[in-house]
Order: C-alpha cells, then sequence, then structure tokens
C-alpha cells in the first residue's frame, strides 16, 4: 500500500566523482523493482541522473516544479523501470541556486505537495550550496557515497559538519541513513584502509554493501538504463541489490 506522506532520501556528497548519482539512480532503481512506487529528483543542475533515465529531452522539470508544486505531477516523466519515474533536471535549474538562495524551503514545500510515491530520492548536486541546502532542509534521511580514498574522508567530515548544523536549525529530523563506500578496489591496501578507517570511526552507520569499480555501472548511463536492467548479473548490479536491501531495512525504522 503506497503510504500518504513518502518516504524521502536525499543522496548527498559535496564532493564530485564519488559515485553519488550511479548511486540516486541505481538504488531507486532497485527500490523500484521491489516493489516501491519511486520517484527520483534531479536535483544537480549537470541532470547526470535525468539522462542516464531517458529523460534528457524534457523541456520542463524541478524548476518549474519548484514554483509551482501543486502542479510537480505534470512535470515528471518515466523511466524503463517500472514503478520509477523522474523529475529532470532542465538547463533552467543552473540558475535557481540564486533565487533558492534566500528560500531554503523550497524543496520541502515541493516535496510536500507530492503523493502516490512510496519513496522520494532527491540527488543533490556536489556542493554544499543553496541547492544542496535545501535537499538537507528537506528530506527525511542521507545516503552518503564515499569514495574509498582520504581526500573523500576529509570531505566527509565538513559535510558531517554541515549536516549537524542543519539538525539544529532548518531540519531537526534529518538522519544519515548511512555511508556507502564507492568505486571500491579491493586489490589495494589504500581501498581496505579506507574501509577499516571508515567502519571504525562510524560504526553501524556504514552500509555492509560496497559498490566496486565496475566497467557496467559506468557504461549504463549512455543506454539510459539503470544497472538491473543494463546489466543484471554485474557486480555492480548486485551490489546495489544488497544496498537497496540495506536502505529498506533502515528506512522502516525512521
Amino acid at each position: 500500500m503506497t503510504r500518504r506522506t513518502p518516504r524521502t532520501l536525499g543522496v548527498v556528497n559535496q564532493k564530485g566523482g564519488v559515485g553519488k548519482t550511479t548511486t540516486a539512480v541505481n538504488l531507486a532503481a532497485y527500490l523500484a523493482a521491489d516493489g516501491q512506487r519511486v520517484l527520483l529528483i534531479d536535483m544537480d543542475p549537470q541532470g547526470n541522473a535525468t539522462s542516464g533515465l531517458g529523460a534528457r529531452e524534457a523541456e520542463t522539470g524541478l524548476y518549474e516544479a519548484l514554483g509551482e508544486p501543486a502542479r510537480a505531477a505534470e512535470y515528471t516523466r518515466p523511466s524503463a523501470q517500472e514503478g520509477l519515474d523522474v523529475l529532470p533536471a532542465t538547463p533552467d535549474l543552473a540558475g535557481a541556486g540564486v533565487e533558492l538562495a534566500d528560500d531554503p524551503d523550497a524543496l520541502t514545500r515541493l516535496l510536500a505537495s507530492i503523493q502516490g510515491y512510496d519513496m522520494i530520492i532527491v540527488d543533490a548536486p556536489p556542493s554544499l550550496g543553496p541547492l544542496t541546502v535545501n535537499v538537507l532542509a528537506a528530506v527525511d534521511a542521507l545516503v552518503i557515497p564515499l569514495q574509498a580514498e582520504y581526500y573523500a574522508l576529509e570531505g566527509l567530515a565538513g559535510l558531517m559538519g554541515t549536516v549537524e548544523r542543519v539538525q539544529g536549525g532548518l531540519n531537526p529530523r534529518l538522519k544519515v541513513l548511512g555511508i556507502v563506500l564507492t568505486m571500491f578496489d579491493g586489490r589495494t591496501n589504500l581501498a581496505q584502509e579506507v574501509e577499516t578507517m571508515v567502519r571504525g570511526h562510524f560504526g553501524e552507520l556504514v552500509f555492509w554493501a560496497v559498490v566496486p569499480r565496475n566497467v557496467r555501472l559506468s557504461e549504463a548511463p549512455s543506454f539510459s538504463k539503470p544497472i538491473n536492467l543494463f546489466a543484471p548479473l554485474s557486480s555492480g548490479a548486485a551490489a546495489y541489490k544488497r544496498l537497496a536491501d540495506e536502505v529498506m531495512q533502515r528506512v522502516e525504522k525512521i
């Protein structure tokens, strides 16, 4: 049965190139494949989630929906995965950061108006600007992709500090659902050391699912398909299936 109020998750990391959009798209796809009705909101002006789900040609999308929350359903597009829709990023979204700088509740109003979904996943930009602040202010919980390298650890500390400030003001209910290690190469000592450090510091907050470096994950967006439809037997597909299972277990507790 569809919830009256969808659970909302933000996929956030201010550092680019860590598998953030790959995680948002494939997590959403596996949740939908598991029977959830899912909406993926592309809050990143780069629009990679939009193109990865085949909605690149959309002329309207999130920018218009932010201005007219009651009409959000008109701007959504279906994806190749049954049960998964996308609210696309369009070129106009690039200027929204200026408009939203003084309006951190714009996404909150939009999410409050959306019905008919069990889960809403928001792919945030790779920054801590106004668009990402809107995401932090609006969602119930965060999934944080973390590349297994030392610079990513430094960025995580900054992100956690921002989350704490948001919890103290804009969104007291905000939780970190979990941290997922991405682009993981278990053959290297570095990756293993980073995993040990992250699990040692954050404990159960770190998902057991680990996303490997996988060529199929890189290829899937060019076919406008999530990994479960493009290469369901790949190691990347198996990892995101495990992540989706863990996410569902944790979401039920928030």
